[in-house]
């Protein structure tokens, strides 16, 4: 189970964004990586391919950020919070915030 999944709102730790805070677009669990949705921009230079679908030029695109520079943010208290992990009654998992208690969906 990871702390961090699709969806989740993050804010950086490290780095030039931050403070930033986006939504996570996508996870890659093998390299501890995640696409955040306005965090880390690159500048990537396209050769066009064909004639119809796409056109040369320097077009600016999200990049992996690694895992431990983001922390999750509690929706509730609106910070950046550690994740505890919580049993239920059912035998499952749920991550709760370690500042208010709340669960985190």
């Amino acid at each position: 189970m990871a702390i961090i999944r699709k969806n989740d709102t993050v804010t950086v730790l490290t780095g030039k964004d931050k403070g930033k805070s986006g939504k996570v677009l996508k996870v890659f669990t093998k390299e501890h990586t995640a696409i955040v949705e306005g965090i880390n921009f690159v500048t990537k230079h396209v050769k066009p391919r064909s004639q119809d679908k796409q056109t040369a030029g320097i077009i600016k695109k999200e990049a992996p950020i690694i895992l431990s520079k983001v922390m999750l943010m509690c929706p509730r208290c609106n910070r950046p919070t550690k994740v505890s992990y919580t049993v239920n009654k059912d035998q499952t998992k749920s991550r709760t915030c370690k500042k208010c208690g709340e669960v985190i969906s």
